[in-house]
């Protein structure tokens, strides 16, 4: 337990704490915080097919994939591959 409340502190939108807080999935509101760029450019380059991480569309909502949002976070080297805007790729 100790491990997890220090995983808590710092940043909200810090690789440490998004990794203990976080599910399979954000929304692309939080993603873009974490990118430190607003929701209307994060939702923009989801249109573009430029968001940075992978972007799943499920239903009618979009989620960002946490794993890549974090592999982003941590090399600086965006994961997007020119494809279709809103639509995640298989690797």
């Amino acid at each position: 337990m100790h491990s997890t409340t220090n995983e808590l502190q710092g940043p909200r939108y810090s690789p440490r704490r998004i990794r203990a807080t976080w599910d399979g999935t954000g929304s692309v509101e939080d993603a873009s915080k974490a990118l430190r760029f607003s929701r209307a450019k994060g939702y923009d380059l989801v249109r573009r097919g430029e968001f940075p991480c992978r972007v799943l569309r499920i239903v009618r909502t979009t989620r960002v994939g946490t794993a890549s949002l974090l592999r982003v976070l941590e090399t600086g080297e965006p994961e997007y591959n020119g494809g279709h805007a809103g639509y995640c790729t298989p690797p």
